[in-house]
């Protein structure tokens, strides 16, 4: 039996990857393909346990250990989920992977790049997605979503660092999209549109391997993923916000104009 495919989107927080695993996912299982839909921190119960130790705004937590926290429930989630699904010819979908401890731990903590990244290869057995999306978007647009969110769920431990942290750990996402192997994602665009490119790039990586779909199995996300409903009902909200912006915004243009006519 062939090895599955494993893929990994990554990106700050409300950047819409999760929006985009969920169509992946989707997209695969409607062409026959057995898959795991899973995320990190978390993937399995002890991992779920640590992730909620991790967000908790009430714990006061030290870098360092962040970081091994990160990597225990990454050790975990690798061990437990990610190898035995690879092995048996499923396709592994997941939300955030070790760039995301070098992106919030390493540039955004200050870290040893270094030292993290020895401690991703230890946790990972030294495992390699077969492909990453680095979703990548505006300040501005970044800022809009985070306010959004922030309504809708509260922030957690780490949505509550600083603006000179979250700048951070954006710019760390800039830095390694352009590293070789790695497809860089406009998320600025419409979600059609995002949805249309990463199809393609699989599609590619499909006809490549020549891998064929599994008779049976489906999709799997271990109870431990928000529901679909929830992913819809988010994704309508900030639709909803976005669309109040621009209506706000225009509404603003339109008063300047007035005025200016009203001083003619």
């Amino acid at each position: 039996m062939k090895r599955g495919f494993f893929i990994v989107l990554e990106g700050p927080d409300r950047s819409g990857k999760s929006t985009q695993a969920w169509l992946l996912k989707t997209w695969f299982e409607r062409k026959g393909y057995c898959v795991v839909l899973t995320r990190e921190p978390g993937g399995t119960k002890v991992s779920e346990q640590v992730r909620k130790i991790l967000l908790d705004p009430n714990n006061n937590i030290e870098r360092l250990t962040e970081l091994f926290l990160y990597e225990s429930s990454r050790a975990q989630h690798t061990l437990e989920i990610i190898l035995p699904a690879l092995k048996s010819g499923k396709v592994v979908i997941s939300d955030r992977f070790t760039m995301s401890t070098s992106a919030y731990q390493g540039y955004g903590r200050g870290l040893p790049l270094k030292t993290v990244n020895t401690l991703n290869h230890i946790a990972t057995c030294g495992l390699k997605p077969d492909l990453i999306f680095v979703f990548d978007i505006p300040d501005r647009i970044f800022a809009e979503r985070e306010r959004l969110a922030q309504k809708l769920t509260g922030p957690d431990r780490i949505e509550r660092e600083s603006a000179a942290f979250r700048k951070r750990v954006n710019r760390a996402y800039k830095i390694m999209a352009q590293k070789p192997g790695v497809d860089r994602v406009n998320g600025a665009l419409p979600v059609a549109d995002i949805q249309k490119e990463i199809i393609s790039r699989v599609r590619r990586l499909v006809q490549g391997t020549g891998h064929k779909a599994q008779s049976s199995g489906g999709a799997v996300s271990n109870g431990l993923w928000p529901t679909n409903g929830q992913v819809t009902r988010h994704n309508a909200a900030v639709t909803s916000h976005r669309t109040q912006v621009t209506s706000n915004s225009a509404s603003k243009t339109q008063k300047r104009k007035s005025t200016r006519l009203g001083k003619l």
